[in-house]
């Protein structure tokens, strides 16, 4: 029995279907007007080893993740100024902000296919969905939970009776609730806690005809709109990282309960948050980090996935470099140990179970690598190691048996300059030694010290 945290009741639950043998799951996904971060990864890892265990389980998937490509106005400061990130990106880049939208579109999945991360089965774009979005905006303004003002649309909080039973901001709690929802200096609100359905937006590049006049989506509706079409009215799953808690989750959750008067999602899930060196990431403090910048450092996307389940998804996540090198140090270790050894499907019943006791439990990850080091350490048969292996990196998506032929794939000239390094050191000619390190380097191999030799590999 798969059991999770729901956010919704606090508690762990039991995993139950709303349709036998199906599974529904949404991710909200990236605004794509920049890089995705190894924060927001960390939450897609998150559903990507979901859908694995419960496809693993012989379960129906279908995983939905929305793109963002809808510029989402805020304003500044207090002079009111407003700013949208992808229109305000495209317009310094000269170009237009779909194709901003596509170009980082297109980094994205090319980062999530590089963390094994299985394609979602659909990938809808908001600017694609404009129409769905007006019609059950239309929907909420018809049963007097939404309500328009000189071209704006915004949903009437007062009028959800449950508002704030995901995050515990309800209305009673006016000051709370008020201070995490007051992102702008919007006047024409009958209440300061009440959201943006649709924004008139004249003069904005990005904007679409509505019958409120010419105006953008707010955020929240897109992800009730894409859901609730490729999902239906009720599904099982919502995931996301735990800023969206509130107020984005919250949000989805009146409008789209006030707008089919059924439960959205069953259950929702959400993954802490990512520091680094122990402080938020921040671009002023130039602690925001790309895949791209841990592969510039020779790290590949599984380094990182690898050291993503070293941490339960509910709790802070802390990245350091050191932390990284050693996460790549144990996956070449578990790379070095499948190369070693001939290809074999035996199954240890008894690690099998042990693994799927420990996913099973709230995706607890860092148990699960415990059992796998636990399994290759055991007294088990080499070709019961490799069997059971094989069965786990189906769940952890490692690509365990893929990047073990390619990393120990190291010509003989190479292995050479690795010697001649490692004599260099010994020697204490240490200059030397740092450039047969960069020349093999180059080359697309890395080299791991030991204590008496170094051995190089193939950068997967």
């Amino acid at each position: 029995m798969v059991r999770i945290y729901n956010t919704l009741s606090k508690n762990l639950e039991d995993f139950e279907t709303i349709t036998t043998g199906k599974v529904g799951i949404y991710t909200c996904g990236p605004t794509v007007y920049r890089d995705v971060h190894i924060g927001n990864f960390r939450t897609y890892l998150t559903t990507d080893v979901l859908v694995r265990l419960l496809r693993y389980k012989d379960l129906d998937v279908k995983s939905v993740m929305n793109i963002t490509d809808v510029g989402h106005f805020r304003f500044s400061d207090e002079k009111n100024k407003v700013i949208d990130p992808i229109v305000d990106e495209a317009n310094s880049l000269g170009i237009t902000p779909l194709e901003l939208s596509g170009r980082y579109t297109e980094k994205f999945l090319k980062d999530a296919k590089n963390l094994n991360i299985e394609p979602s089965s659909e990938l809808p774009q908001a600017s694609e969905h404009i129409k769905e979005m007006i019609e059950v905006i239309e929907v909420l303004i018809d049963k007097g939970f939404a309500y328009e003002t000189n071209g704006d649309v915004y949903f009437d909080v007062k009028k959800f009776d449950s508002y704030g039973k995901l995050s515990g901001n309800t209305l009673d709690k006016a000051d709370a609730l008020l201070e995490a929802v007051r992102v702008s200096k919007e006047t024409d609100k009958k209440d300061s806690a009440d959201f943006a359905l649709w924004k008139a937006q004249e003069d904005r590049v990005m904007s679409w005809d509505s019958p409120w006049g010419k105006g953008v989506p707010g955020w929240h509706i897109e992800c009730s709109v894409m859901s609730m079409k490729y999902l239906g009215i009720s599904f099982d799953i919502h995931l996301g990282g735990e800023d969206l808690i509130f107020p984005h989750h919250e949000d989805e959750i009146a409008q789209s309960e006030a707008f089919s008067g059924k439960t959205f999602s069953k259950y929702f899930m959400h993954t802490s948050y990512l520091l680094v060196d122990d402080e938020k990431m921040s671009r002023s403090k130039k602690n925001v980090y790309i895949l791209k910048d841990l592969q510039e450092r020779g790290f590949s996307p599984m380094d990182f996935r690898y050291l993503t389940y070293l941490t339960h998804y509910r709790s802070y996540m802390n990245f350091t470099w050191d932390s990284l090198k050693s996460a790549r140090s144990a996956y070449m270790k578990l790379l070095d140990f499948v190369a070693k050894n001939p290809n074999s499907n035996e199954v240890s019943n008894k690690y099998e179970a042990k693994f799927m006791e420990a996913v099973e439990s709230d995706l607890n990850m860092p148990k699960a690598v415990a059992v796998m080091w636990e399994l290759i350490r055991s007294k088990e048969s080499e070709s019961r190691k490799i069997g059971t292996l094989k069965l786990m990196d189906q769940i952890l998506g490692l690509s365990i048996f893929e990047n073990a032929k390619i990393v120990m794939d190291v010509p003989e000239n190479i292995k050479e300059m690795s010697r001649e390094r490692d004599s260099m050191r010994k020697q204490k000619k240490y200059l030397v030694a740092d450039q047969f390190r960069m020349k093999i380097e180059k080359m697309g191999y890395i080299i791991e010290d030991g204590e008496k030799k170094s051995r190089v590999l193939k950068r997967i």
